[in-house]
C-alpha cells in the first residue's frame, strides 16, 4: 500500500483512504453490516489506515457502525477522521454536545482528524462568531483531537481566506481532472502546498462520473492501459500531486475495493504520455458542452417555474459523459416535473437578463428532447 508522509504532522498515512458514506445497504436502506464490515476488513488488511466518516453519513448510522467495527483493531493502527456538522450548530453548546456524542458513537476517547464539515463563507463566518473555530482548537490542546482541519465547498477566494486564517494541520478539498477550476481547484492545491498544509482529497472520481464514459472515450484509456480500470486513471491523476496525502474513495462493493487496492498497492504516478492522454480527453469532453450556462441564476426565478440552470446542468453533463446513467438521478429525481424544460412558455424574460446571451428558449427545447430520447433508449435497453 502506497504511504505518504505528512511531514508537518510527523505521521504517515495510506494514500488510499476509506470513505464511509457509501457502504452497501439493505432493501430498507440501512447499512448492510456484514457486507460493509467485510469491505473495511479487506481494506485495512491491505494497509488502508485512514478511515473517514461523518455525523450525517447513512442517516447517522455510519459513525456508530464504524466505531463498532474498529473495536477489533489496535487504536494506534489507524487514523480515524470525522466531521462537525456545521448545519446543526447554532451555538457553542451545540458543538460541544455533538462532539461528545461523536466520541460515544465512535467508541473512542479521541479523534485523529477532526474537520469543520463543508465550510463555505456563510458557515465560516458563523463558526468564528459562535466561537466554534476556537473551541475545536481547544479540543486539540486537550488531546481530544489530534489534527484539526476542514472540508470545503465554495469559491477559491473563500478558500484562501480560510486557509490563511490559522495554521491548519490539514484540509480536505474536492479535486479531480475535470474540476481543476472549480471550488479550490488548482489554485487551492498550489496555495496549500505553498503554505505546507497537507491535503486530503474527496471526489477524485467525481462521484463515479470518471469511472465510465461513452465507448469512444473508454477505448482511448484502454488503448494505453488495457488492464487498468477507467477509475484508476482518475485516482492516479490525483495521486500524482505530491501534496496529496490521502485520496478518499467511498467503496461500496468488494470489486471496487479490490480495484482500488490494485491501483494503490503498486502506485505509479502518471507519466508524461498518460498526462497528455488525460489532457486531450478533458479537452474533448469539455468541447461537448452544449451551451455556456454558468448557473449564475440571473434568469431565475422563471415565471413558468422552470429550473433553467438545473435543466442545462443535466443536459450538458449528459453530452459531456455520453451516457444517460450519468444524469439519470438528476433528470428523474432531482428535477421535478414542473421544473423541467417542457414547461417553458417562451416568454423570453430569461434571455433579456442572461449575461452569456444564451438562446435559452431554443436550448431548453433541445435539452428536453435530448434527455427524453436518452431516457427512452435506456428503458428499451433495460
Amino acid at each position: 500500500m502506497e504511504k505518504r508522509k505528512l511531514e508537518k504532522l510527523g505521521i504517515e498515512t495510506s494514500l488510499l483512504g476509506y470513505g464511509c458514506m457509501r457502504f452497501p445497504t439493505t432493501p430498507e436502506g440501512r447499512i448492510d453490516e456484514p457486507k460493509a464490515e467485510a469491505l473495511l476488513d479487506r481494506a485495512i488488511a491491505a494497509g488502508v489506515n485512514y478511515i473517514d466518516t461523518a455525523y450525517p453519513y447513512h442517516n447517522g448510522e455510519s459513525e456508530p457502525f464504524v466505531g463498532k467495527v474498529l473495536q477489533k483493531y489496535d487504536r494506534d493502527s489507524f487514523f480515524l477522521a470525522t466531521k462537525l456538522p456545521l448545519w446543526a450548530v447554532n451555538s457553542l453548546e451545540d458543538a460541544k454536545r455533538i462532539f461528545a456524542e461523536q466520541l460515544e458513537r465512535l467508541r473512542t476517547d479521541h479523534i485523529d482528524f477532526y474537520l469543520l464539515h463543508a465550510l463555505n463563507k456563510e458557515k465560516w463566518e458563523l463558526m468564528k462568531k459562535l466561537g466554534v473555530v476556537d473551541y475545536c482548537a481547544q479540543l486539540k490542546e486537550e488531546g481530544k483531537i489530534r489534527y484539526y482541519g476542514f472540508s470545503f465547498h465554495d469559491e477559491y477566494e473563500v478558500f484562501e481566506d480560510i486557509l490563511r486564517y490559522r495554521d491548519w494541520d490539514f484540509c480536505q478539498i474536492q479535486y479531480n481532472y475535470m474540476d481543476t477550476q472549480e471550488q479550490a481547484g488548482d489554485r487551492g492545491y498550489a496555495l496549500a502546498e505553498q503554505l505546507g498544509v497537507p491535503l486530503v482529497i474527496m471526489e477524485p472520481v467525481k462521484g463515479g462520473s470518471l469511472a465510465n464514459f461513452s465507448d469512444d472515450i473508454n477505448e482511448r484509456f484502454q488503448a494505453v492501459e488495457p488492464e487498468a480500470s477507467i477509475a484508476s486513471w482518475a485516482l492516479r491523476w490525483v495521486g500524482s500531486h505530491p501534496n496529496v496525502k490521502v485520496i478518499l474513495s467511498g467503496m461500496s462493493t468488494m470489486g471496487q475495493v479490490e480495484d482500488n487496492l490494485k491501483t494503490f498497492a503498486d502506485f505509479r504516478p502518471l507519466d508524461e504520455r498518460e498526462q497528455s492522454v488525460i489532457a486531450d480527453i478533458v479537452k474533448e469532453l469539455k468541447s461537448r458542452v452544449q451551451n455556456g450556462c454558468t448557473a449564475c441564476r440571473y434568469c431565475m426565478p422563471c415565471p413558468a417555474g422552470v429550473n433553467i440552470p438545473g435543466n442545462f446542468a443535466a443536459w450538458n453533463r449528459f453530452h459531456i459523459y455520453g451516457t444517460y446513467e450519468h444524469v439519470k438521478n438528476a433528470w428523474e429525481k432531482d428535477l421535478k416535473e414542473e421544473e423541467k424544460a417542457k414547461n417553458c412558455v417562451r416568454c423570453g424574460k430569461c434571455e433579456k437578463v442572461c449575461p452569456q446571451k444564451l438562446s435559452i428558449r431554443a436550448d431548453l427545447a433541445r435539452a428536453q428532447a435530448d434527455l427524453d430520447q436518452a431516457r427512452a433508449a435506456c428503458r428499451r435497453e433495460a
